[in-house]
């Protein structure tokens, strides 16, 4: 990777061998083995799930967090926020494991809508809940840096499951929880 990353310096009209430059293969292969570590499948995290015995079968839980992944197309970052959400049935999650498999599968080349499918399928899978959903919305730098540079626009992708998708009025209160977190 070194050499590519050399090359490609080179090829921009860069002296790989100036002062400021000479570490910069080096540095820049050891940060793509850190942001790509999705491809790494000893590094998915184990999902710790627990016996719900206590919570009621209306609950909502909701988990907000910050993710940044690499568009497919153009290998530039894409990053925002996500809420996900659940009503348990048998089983709940510890809760630092969303933002784990939200991680894990945004640290590879990504379209944020597929990036949004394969957590909810990973954590659909894992949980078995009443319903769950994902909402994502993210800036994208390959269309601010590039093309039609527009800035700070996002884009929202979701995916609702369960009651979320079957029962409209657990929607609207899931999103009404949602808006109010957001303020």
């Amino acid at each position: 990777m070194e050499k590519i990353i050399k090359s490609l310096l080179l090829k921009i009209g860069e002296n790989p061998n100036r002062d400021g430059l000479k570490e910069t293969p080096d540095r820049v292969s050891r940060m793509y083995e850190e942001f790509f570590y999705g491809y790494n499948k000893s590094k998915k995290p184990k999902i710790t799930v627990f016996d719900n015995e206590q919570l009621s079968n209306d609950q909502i839980i909701i988990d907000k967090g910050y993710f940044y992944s690499f568009c497919e197309h153009h290998m530039m970052p894409f990053f925002g926020e996500y809420y996900f959400a659940y009503i348990p049935d048998k089983k709940i999650i510890g809760l630092s494991k969303i933002s784990r498999v939200v991680d894990y599968y945004a640290s590879k080349l990504q379209v944020q809508e597929r990036l949004t499918m394969e957590i909810l399928n990973e954590l659909e899978n894992k949980l078995k809940p009443k319903g769950l959903a994902i909402i994502m919305s993210a800036r994208h730098l390959c269309k601010e840096m590039r093309g039609v540079k527009k800035n700070k626009v996002e884009m929202t992708t979701h995916d609702f499951r369960g009651v979320f998708a079957n029962n409209s009025k657990k929607k609207k209160e899931l999103l009404d929880l949602i808006t109010l977190t957001r303020k």
